[in-house]
């Protein structure tokens, strides 16, 4: 079997047509679809959806069924294992969360069983790590938007899994895996059961699983990844700061190496600049590479270098391979259900779903502090250096450091699910026609925890490396710092700091975030045919939901400042060096906040025949529209337009669709916990003095939801009489949004306002204040757009018997064609940037899956490729020689080169049934061990396999 369902199943889901099956237990079902509230049987929906099936996810044999599903390529952007890695402060990673259509893991909705899901975070996004993978049956991907349906979030699509709630018997999954590097160890235990009570009106489910993956760490200093991966190079794009001389501002290169701070540190400016020092201590002449002299100037420039990077000579400072490239996480999840039928086809229902995801990844090597003083009296600089100084006439001198000499920071995740599901659903007759119904309850809590380990204290560390000598003894230069415990520490080469000196700039407690996120759901949806019409049934759904989120977090007082302490926080340590308003971390400053909203909804769908008969083949229209008034931002429409015809040609079908969908504020848009800076020397540009100003990153309760306008037009071709077994389709898209969430700076948030270009920001600050200290709010606000269009195109065919042999031949292909992808940011100044084909992103021109499966009674074999396009580091970029360039301007910037080649990637697997109920499986990811390309983002995990050839090997049972 291949990824996704084939030939006369494949034909169905990707018209999105249900049917009605039996269950394992004889019980007719019927399929819901999820583009869709209408559930009659025979309904034929506009929208898009792809089904992947239960056989499908197993023969994929990923350890997180994320990693199967967000192979498809509508899905760009999505969030996953090897992404967050690189930082310290986001919260979020390991998070498995999805992205249709390069809209962001925000703007798709994902639902289990078609209910919704409690968010890992305050951005809301689900982590699908916490589902209850082994009894998925199918996961249905709604390539368009369904707020209409599902309300917010459905702006690029919906994802949503089902579950087998009547699985009877006993099953389970043992898989075990590792990288060709020898790293990231993969172990899998998955077990279910179910069983029917009460002559098969009580039915239990259960399953529990059990998940680890050790991970990617970091690399070494320099140049050395993890697991001796070759492929990193330091590329950098780097700016020279000169836009009018005929040559490129930007230029690409590789082997960068900044020049203001090396592994065991460097003096940086001045008549010693260029002194370095070994592990032990020694000075050295650094070498700068691109035959780089330093100027010995008070700004410590290199001549023959670019500005901040040299090309070559000593990178063994370079802290970019220290970056974790797949996060280690581990994963518990229990989830039972019970359900009773109370009368024929007519269910109440309990459900329990309990998970816990734990991460954690190293952001980057060392904490590297450029721009540091040092006294030439500092007892820990060398004696040749102090008698370089006294010779050379200066008593300090600039330093930079990779801050080798420190522990690597190290940031723990671990997320909590407990979500609890009450409901009832089933069919019953009214005035002589079928109805459909089904209501639940859902209250849903997670329980984030974040920890730091091996951080500095910004002002503690700046305190303990100025050290003296007072009765023989090395200790703190400053008496105040002294009286409060300050420890010496010698940053001066690689010797081990001492306990006390650590302990201090690296408390044990680091910094922490404690965050609660809530909600509760409460849904009443019907669906039926009243009316017989001239061609047909009319078809009605409608119904009306209530929700409420809700979160609260709370930060170490280091972090969040005194201000911002609660109970939860405890009190803030007596130290003067500290800043009371927080933010005394190197990095990883949580604040305090917390936050609600409800909704209120109600929804009307209808589907309605217009002919039905030989010549002129069968068409329908589907309309609905949703009314939903948020607590934050009032009332708000949705709606959709759409219909299908199954014309007379034999298997051909058109259909289209346009829809006016919505995003409302997150929490975190809204109720973001303040972040706080001092801006000294800022210009009121009112009085045109500076002032010292406080900046505080709040969230912006006004915020208004986020517009979007879908558009979707497709022909399918499904299983014609002359090629049975074959289906196609291509579907063009169009997307529209306007009022899009973006920020502003503290600058332009002021300038803005004095101009009298964006009113709405002249509440958000006062620069003479005469009643507290000068601030500004720097908060989001409905600014920007953005548009993208494209196509999706899907094919298989299924040849029963190939060339005589048992079993059956599949071959499958995805593609998807972004055309454009234009984001406004609505300021002055500014055009609309296009980043479709732009590969240090998500949204390449094209992305394509295909996969070719042979399969019989005992032995199943896939061959899979993944493929995206080339592209470039932006579109914005004009590319020209040296002597070629026009004026480098910030909307149109030049740069030497503009090219960042595709991937091509191949896996392969395969089953075999042992005996009856057990099969085994190999599956090799990325047989060919394929290399990411070079970026001057590290690396791009959103795209580029980073990890590389990965075996996995298992069994399943079921009996």
């Amino acid at each position: 079997m291949s990824l996704l369902a084939a030939g006369p199943a494949l034909a169905q889901a990707k018209t999105t047509k249900p049917t009605t099956p039996a269950s394992d237990d004889g019980v007719v079902s019927e399929i819901v679809v999820t583009g869709t509230r209408i559930q009659t049987t025979g309904f034929t929906a506009p929208t898009p959806t792809s089904v992947i099936g239960e056989a499908q996810i197993q023969n994929n044999a990923q350890a997180n069924i994320f990693a199967t599903i967000v192979q498809l390529p509508s899905l760009q952007g999505s969030s996953g294992s090897t992404t967050n890695t690189f930082s310290t402060s986001s919260g979020q990673q390991g998070l498995s969360s999805f992205s249709l259509r390069g809209l962001g893991t925000i703007r798709t909705l994902t639902l289990l069983d078609g209910q919704r899901v409690v968010g890992a975070y305050y951005t809301g996004v689900t982590d699908v790590s916490l589902f209850p993978q082994l009894l998925v049956k199918r996961v249905d991907v709604v390539n368009g938007g369904a707020s209409a349906s599902y309300g917010s979030d459905a702006v690029g699509g919906v994802v949503n899994f089902i579950t087998d709630t009547r699985f009877t018997g006993f099953k389970g999954n043992v898989q075990a895996g590792v990288t060709t590097y020898g790293d990231n160890e993969q172990g899998l235990v998955q077990l279910a059961a179910g069983r029917n009570f009460l002559n098969d009106r009580l039915h239990v489910v259960a399953s529990g699983e059990y998940a680890k993956e050790q991970g990617v760490g970091g690399g070494d200093f320099g140049l050395d990844l993890a697991g001796d991966r070759d492929w990193f190079i330091q590329t950098s794009m780097i700016n020279r700061n000169v836009t009018n001389d005929g040559s490129p501002q930007y230029v690409m290169r590789a082997y960068a190496q900044p020049y203001n701070y090396t592994k065991y540190g460097l003096i940086t400016n001045g008549p010693l600049q260029g002194i370095a020092f070994d592990q032990s201590g020694n000075p050295f002449q650094f070498q700068y590479g691109s035959n780089g002299v330093p100027a010995k100037n008070a700004a410590g420039n290199v001549n023959g270098c670019y500005p901040g990077f040299c090309i070559g000579g000593d990178l063994s400072g370079n802290v970019d391979t220290g970056r974790t490239l797949q996060s280690a996480i581990e994963r518990r999840v229990a989830y039972g259900r019970i359900g009773y039928d109370f009368a024929e086809n007519n269910e109440i229902y309990a459900a329990v779903n309990l998970g816990q995801v734990k991460t954690h990844n190293q952001p980057v090597n060392g904490e590297n502090r450029p721009g540091l003083t040092l006294q030439c009296s500092n007892p820990f600089v060398p004696a040749s250096v102090q008698a370089a100084c006294a010779t050379a006439g200066i008593t300090s001198f600039q330093f930079g450091t990779s801050n080798a000499v420190l522990p690597n920071t190290i940031v723990h995740t671990d997320r909590r699910q407990e979500r609890l599901v009450v409901g009832a659903k089933g069919r019953f007759d009214f005035l002589g026609s079928p109805w459909a119904y089904d209501a639940y309850y859902e209250r849903g809590v997670n329980r984030t925890k974040v920890d730091v380990d091996n951080i500095i204290l910004n002002p503690r560390f700046n305190q303990a490396i100025q050290a003296t000598v007072i009765n023989g003894a090395i200790v703190c230069a400053d008496p105040v710092a002294r009286a409060n415990g300050c420890q010496p520490l010698n940053i001066i080469g690689g010797k081990p700091p001492s306990a006390a000196a650590l302990a201090y700039v690296q408390p044990e407690a680091g910094p922490f975030q404690r965050l609660r996120m809530t909600q509760d759901v409460a849904s009443a949806n019907f669906s039926g045919t009243p009316l017989d019409l001239w061609a047909g049934p009319l078809s009605v759904a409608f119904g009306a939901e209530y929700r409420r989120e809700y979160y609260t977090v709370r930060a170490d007082a280091y972090g969040a400042g005194v201000a911002e302490k609660s109970p939860n926080t405890g009190a803030y340590p007596a130290d003067p060096v500290l800043s009371t308003l927080g933010n005394n971390w190197y990095a990883g400053n949580y604040k305090n906040g917390g936050g609600k909203y409800d909704v209120k909804e109600a929804f009307l769908e209808l589907d309605l025949p217009l002919f039905d008969n030989d010549k002129a083949g069968r068409a329908n229209i589907n309309g609905a529209a949703r009314v939903t008034d948020y607590s934050t931002s009032g009332t708000i429409w949705t709606w959709k337009v759409g219909g299908t015809w199954s014309t007379p040609i034999d298997g051909l079908r058109l259909r289209g669709v346009t829809s006016r969908d919505v995003r409302a504020p997150n929490l975190s848009e809204l109720f973001a916990a303040p972040v706080t800076t001092t801006l000294p020397n800022f210009l009121d540009p009112t009085r045109n003095v500076t002032v010292v100003a406080i900046q505080s990153v709040v969230g912006n309760p006004n915020l208004t939801p986020e517009v979007a306008r879908n558009t979707e037009l497709g022909v399918v071709l499904a299983n014609p009489s002359w090629l049975p077994g074959f289906s196609a389709s291509f579907d063009y898209y169009k997307i529209k949004m306007r009022d899009v969430v973006s920020s502003l700076g503290a600058a332009q948030i002021v300038d803005y306002c004095y101009r009298n270009i964006l009113p709405q920001t002249c509440g958000t600050y006062n620069l003479n204040n005469q009643n507290g200290p000068n601030y500004i709010n720097v908060q989001s606000f409905n600014l920007a757009s953005i548009k993208t269009s494209g196509f999706d195109i899907e094919a298989s065919y299924r040849w029963q018997q190939p060339l005589g042999l048992d079993g059956s031949l599949t071959f499958r292909a995805l593609a998807t064609h972004i055309k454009e992808y234009l984001t406004d940011t609505g300021l002055p100044g500014t055009i609309p940037n296009d980043t479709a084909g732009v590969n240090t992103g998500s949204t390449p021109h094209w992305k394509w899956l295909a996969i070719q499966s042979y399969e019989n009674e005992r032995l199943t074999v896939t061959l899979q490729e993944r493929w995206f396009s080339n592209g470039n580091y932006g579109n914005q970029y004009v590319v020209c020689a040296p002597g070629t360039c026009p004026v480098s301007t910030p909307n149109r910037p030049t740069i030497d080169q503009n090219f960042m080649p595709g991937a091509f990637y191949v896996d392969v697997g395969g089953s075999y049934n042992i005996r009856e109920g057990v099969v085994g499986y190999v599956k090799v990811d990325n047989l060919f061990d394929r290399d990411p390309a070079k970026s001057p983002s590290y690396a791009n995990p959103a795209l580029y396999d980073i990890i590389g050839r990965t075996y996995r090997a298992g069994v399943r049972f079921k009996f």
